[in-house]
């Protein structure tokens, strides 16, 4: 796993950005640009590896370390936000990131923003209650589609 951090604030203002930061939110898909209020911009890459196995578990590696940075995130009082609408080829361009490593989010970092100053698309969909699938829609035994 390899990460391209970008930061926003801190000694040099609250608002201002390294570059890092500035171009990771360049690459961000126009659904994710409530990401450019985060403290921090995390490229996640995986070496793919020269073998057909682990580069199969290049994506299992990053949803890991993704998974393991949220947690870590939470239990600092931080929000995490992964992101995959983002322009893979231009992170590869932009920050060198060699062939046989993949990018394959970015996650947002920060404190929970304040919704009064967010986009109203943004603030009513984070109040709408979570829905999720059924476990028999998502969970089988036996095989695929017999519901558990």
């Amino acid at each position: 796993m390899r990460f391209i951090v970008g930061r926003r604030g801190g000694q040099t203002g609250a608002d201002a950005a390294d570059e890092t930061f500035t171009t990771l939110a360049g690459l961000l898909k126009r659904g994710n640009s409530y990401a450019h209020a985060a403290s921090a911009l995390i490229l996640v890459c995986a070496d793919e590896g020269e073998d057909e196995r682990t580069a199969r578990y290049a994506a299992v590696d990053a949803g890991a370390a993704i998974a393991q940075l949220t947690i870590e995130a939470v239990s600092r009082g931080l929000i995490a936000h992964p992101m995959a609408g983002f322009d893979v080829d231009g992170a590869r361009a932009a920050f060198g990131v060699p062939d046989g490593v993949r990018p394959f989010a970015v996650v947002a970092l920060g404190h929970l923003g304040d919704y009064a100053t967010a986009d109203e698309a943004i603030a009513e969909r984070d109040s709408r209650p979570r829905e999720r699938l059924a476990l028999e829609q998502v969970a089988f035994t036996g095989r695929w589609g017999n519901p558990l």
